[in-house]
């Protein structure tokens, strides 16, 4: 428990609460904007998958 008060008392400790703050931030809004583009996200995702299945589709039938 002692060295839970020293920890939050020095620079250290707020320097990594800090630091844990912000990561919580950047995670909150990297989820937000997930779930915010998640239909375009998913439709990209199928037209990549649709180029590549017609490239390889053309390589396996020689003209």
């Amino acid at each position: 428990m002692e060295r839970m008060k020293k920890l939050i008392r020095s620079k250290r400790g707020q320097n990594t609460v800090e630091y844990l703050m912000m990561l919580a931030v950047i995670v909150g809004v990297i989820l937000v904007v997930g779930k915010m583009f998640k239909p375009q996200i998913s439709n990209i995702f199928n037209q990549i998958m649709g180029m590549v299945s017609g490239a390889a589709q053309g390589v396996a039938s020689p003209n």
